[in-house]
C-alpha cells in the first residue's frame, strides 16, 4: 500500500533539524523566565504557584472506597508481606481478594469467581502464605509439601509459582510442569517442599514414580478448575487427589477452586468433595456481562484469504508500533504461518504445544520485557496469564465457546487497565458472533478494516516518537544542511515529508469499509443518507441517478441499507469518488458523503449484499461478489469441539 520516495540521509537530516530549532526556542523561553524571576511579583506567583500545587496533589491522593476497604491494615498481613507486594506494584487488595481473603485464612473451602485480569491469584496466595508463614511448621529438609496448586498449562503453573515467591522469602516454592529436566524437581523434592504449583502431568509422573509425598497437604487449590478437566485431566487429577482425599480420613485438605467462568457441574461436584460449609464467592453471578469491563470488544467482518494482510494493519491502528498485542489462532499451524507473515511489520513470535518448552519460555520472558510485540499464539496463552500492558488481543474467529472467549479478551484490560479486543469472522459466521454476545453479555461494535488513513494517522504518531531516538551528538554535523533545507522547502513541509518517509506513508491506496476482499483494494465507501425511511433500495438508486445520470451503475458496489433504511452505503472506485462529490449537490432530502469508519447497516440486507451486487431494483443483473457460499469451507475447521467431561468423575470415590 505505501512506498518510498525520500532517501533517509534526508529524513535524519531534517528531524535533527527540528531539534535544532525546539532547542532555539526552550532556550528563548528559559531567558525570558530568568527576566521575570527577577522581579519579586514573579516570585511571589511561583510561590502561590508551589502551593496550588501541593493542595493539587493532596487532592489527587485522596483514596477511592475501593483503596480503603482493600487496606493492608484491614487484613492480617505482615509487614514483610506488605513490602513484597509493593515492590510488585500492589497498594490495596482487590475485590476477590478482599472477598476471600478471611475464609481462605481461617480455612475454610472457598469457590471463587470473578472476572479474568482482577487478581484472583493473590485471592489464594497471599492468605496462604500468611497462615503458613505464621504456623511456624518444621522446615526440614525432605519435608512433604503442604500446598498443592494444579493449573491446566505450563504456562500458568509457571507464573502462578512466580506470583508466590514474589511475596515470600521464608516459604520453598517449586514448579513442576512437563517439558522440563526431572533432576531439579527430585532435587527440590529431596531439599523439601512448603507449596508446590504444577501441572497434573508431572505431578502425577513423581507419583506413580513413588518421588512425591502429598499425604500431608493440607491445602489444595484448583486454578481455572473448568479448563483443567475440559483438557483431559480428569483421571489426571483423580489420581492426584484421591492420595490426599480419603473417605475414612478425620479431616481433609482445605479446598479452593478459582476461575473467571464456573459452570453448573462444577458447583455438582464440589458437593461431593468439599465441605458443607463450602463459602461461594461470585462476583458475576447474574450480571449480564461476564467479561472484562475494561475491554472494549470489537468485530471486523473478514474473509478467511485476507486476514492475515488485514491483521497487519489492524496491529498497526489499534496498537501501533510500541504496543503489545496478542493474536490467538485456532490451530498451531495458522499461528506459525501468522506469525511469519509480512504483513505484520512489528516483531512476532510464536506460541503453542508443539514448541519446546524452554522456547516458550523464553517467549514469553521476551513479550513481558518487551524484545518484541506481538505474540501469536493457541489457547496456551489464553488462561491466566498476567502479561502487564497488553494493549491489543485479536481472536482469528469467533472461537467454539463462549468460555474461550472470555478468557482470551481478559488478556487485556488487567489491574485496572483498558483494552481493546477485535474478534473476526467471516459472515457466515455471524449467528455465532450473535450467540457469544448473549451468552458474554457484551455487546460487538462492528468496525470496517483500517482505512489508508486510518494506518497513515497511526504510523504518523510512530514515527514522531522516533525523534526522541535521535542521539544528540548527531545533530551538530546535520545543523548546517538542515537549516538549507529549511529555508528552501520551509520547516513544516520538510518535517511533514520527513514523517511521511519514516513511516513510509508516501503512497495511499485506499480500501472498501464493507470488504476486504483484494479486489475492493482501490475502493471508497460512500454513504447517502435520507431524510425518511426507505421501502426499497431501488429508491436509493433512482436518487442517485437523478444527479449523476444512468452511467453511475457501473461504478457503484453493493449497495446496502443503513440501519433503520434512512440510507445506504455502497462502494464506487477511488479514482471516482472525486468526482461523484463534484458533481452531487445536497438536497433537503438526500446527503452524500464519505464514510470514515464503518456505518451500522441492515441486519438481513448486509447479509444478502454478500452475495449479490449493488443493483438491488435497480435493473441490473445480479453479479456474485466477495463471499463463496455455505458449500465452500474456506479451509476453516469444524464448530463440534472437544466434548466436556464429567467433573465429578475426577471425585468420585
Amino acid at each position: 500500500m505505501i512506498k518510498s520516495c525520500i532517501p533517509r540521509s534526508l529524513t535524519f537530516l531534517l528531524f535533527c533539524s527540528v531539534f535544532l530549532q525546539k532547542k532555539k526556542k526552550k532556550m528563548k523561553e528559559q531567558k525570558l523566565m530568568a527576566e521575570e524571576c527577577d522581579s519579586p511579583a514573579p516570585k511571589k506567583r511561583k510561590a502561590e504557584k508551589k502551593s496550588s500545587d501541593v493542595n493539587t496533589d493532596t487532592e489527587q491522593i485522596k483514596e477511592t472506597p475501593e483503596q480503603r476497604e482493600g487496606a493492608f491494615s484491614n487484613f492480617r498481613i505482615s509487614q514483610n508481606t506488605i513490602s513484597l507486594l509493593q515492590a510488585r506494584g500492589v497498594s490495596y487488595l482487590f475485590d476477590i481478594q478482599v472477598k476471600t481473603f478471611n475464609s481462605v485464612y481461617d480455612g475454610k473451602d472457598v469457590i471463587g469467581q470473578a472476572r479474568t485480569g482482577t487478581g484472583k491469584t493473590f485471592s489464594f496466595a497471599v492468605p496462604l502464605v500468611e497462615k503458613l508463614q505464621g504456623a511456624g511448621d518444621d522446615r526440614g529438609r525432605g519435608r512433604a509439601p503442604t500446598v498443592l496448586v494444579l493449573t491446566p498449562t505450563r504456562e500458568l503453573a509457571i507464573q502462578v509459582a512466580r506470583d508466590f515467591k514474589d511475596i515470600t522469602r521464608k516459604l520453598s516454592v517449586t514448579c513442576f510442569y512437563g517439558g522440563s529436566s526431572y533432576n531439579p524437581q527430585l532435587e527440590a523434592i529431596r531439599n523439601g517442599i512448603d507449596i508446590l504449583v504444577g501441572t497434573p502431568g508431572r505431578i502425577r509422573d513423581h507419583l506413580q514414580n513413588n518421588k512425591l509425598d502429598l499425604s500431608q497437604l493440607k491445602h489444595v487449590v484448583l486454578d481455572e478448575v473448568d479448563q483443567m478437566l475440559d483438557m483431559g485431566f480428569a483421571e489426571q487429577v483423580e489420581e492426584i487427589l484421591s492420595v490426599s482425599y480419603k473417605k475414612d480420613a478425620e479431616e481433609k485438605p482445605q479446598t479452593l477452586l478459582f476461575s473467571a467462568t464456573c459452570p453448573a457441574w462444577v458447583y455438582e461436584v464440589a458437593k461431593k468433595y468439599m465441605r458443607s460449609q463450602c463459602i461461594h464467592v461470585d462476583l458475576i453471578g447474574k450480571k449480564t456481562q461476564k467479561a472484562a469491563t475494561t475491554v472494549e470488544h470489537l468485530a471486523i467482518a473478514c474473509h478467511w484469504s485476507q486476514r492475515a494482510s488485514v491483521i497487519g494493519d489492524v496491529i498497526q491502528v489499534y496498537s501501533g508500533s510500541h504496543g503489545r498485542t496478542i493474536v490467538f489462532c485456532e490451530t498451531k499451524r495458522e499461528a506459525t504461518e501468522l506469525s511469519m507473515n509480512t504483513s505484520i511489520k512489528q516483531s512476532a513470535q510464536t506460541l503453542h504445544g508443539d514448541i519446546p518448552q524452554k522456547q516458550r519460555e523464553i517467549t514469553l520472558k521476551g513479550f513481558r520485557s518487551g524484545t518484541f510485540e506481538v505474540l501469536v499464539a493457541t489457547n496456551v496463552a489464553a488462561r491466566g496469564l498476567d502479561i502487564p500492558e497488553v494493549d491489543l488481543v485479536i481472536q482469528c474467529s469467533p472461537p467454539n465457546d463462549v468460555e474461550s472467549y472470555i478468557h482470551r479478551s481478559g488478556r487485556t484490560g488487567r489491574a485496572g487497565r483498558t483494552g481493546i479486543c477485535i474478534c473476526f469472522y467471516q459472515r457466515k459466521e455471524e449467528s455465532q458472533l450473535k450467540f457469544v454476545e448473549q451468552k458474554a453479555g457484551i455487546t460487538f461494535k462492528r468496525v470496517g478494516v483500517p482505512t489508508a488513513n486510518d494506518i497513515i494517522q497511526s504510523s504518523s504518531k510512530d514515527a514522531v516518537r522516533f525523534l526522541d531516538s535521535v542521539p544528540a551528538v548527531a545533530v551538530g554535523y546535520f545543523r548546517e544542511a538542515a537549516q538549507e533545507l529549511i529555508e528552501q522547502r520551509g520547516a513544516v513541509e520538510a518535517l511533514a515529508a520527513a514523517l511521511a518517509h519514516i513511516s513510509g506513508a508516501t503512497s495511499l491506496e485506499q480500501r472498501s469499509l464493507i470488504n476486504s476482499v483484494n479486489s475492493f483494494q482501490g475502493f471508497t465507501t460512500m454513504i447517502m443518507s435520507c431524510s425518511q425511511e426507505m421501502h426499497n433500495i431501488g429508491y436509493a438508486w433512482r436518487g442517485l441517478k437523478e444527479q449523476l445520470g444512468e452511467e453511475v451503475d457501473q461504478h457503484i458496489q453493493r449497495m446496502t441499507f443503513l440501519k433503520g433504511k434512512k440510507g445506504v452505503c455502497f462502494d464506487v472506485p477511488a479514482s471516482k469518488a472525486k468526482e461523484i462529490q463534484d458533481k452531487w449537490q445536497d438536497g433537503r432530502r438526500w446527503q452524500l458523503s464519505v464514510a470514515t469508519e464503518l456505518p451500522e447497516m441492515e441486519q438481513s440486507m448486509r447479509q444478502s449484499s454478500e452475495r449479490t451486487s449493488g443493483g438491488f431494483g435497480g435493473g441490473r443483473g445480479r453479479r456474485s461478489f466477495g463471499f463463496r457460499g455455505n458449500n465452500s469451507s474456506g479451509g476453516r475447521r469444524g464448530r463440534g469441539g472437544p466434548q466436556k467431561r464429567s467433573f465429578s468423575q475426577a471425585f468420585s470415590y
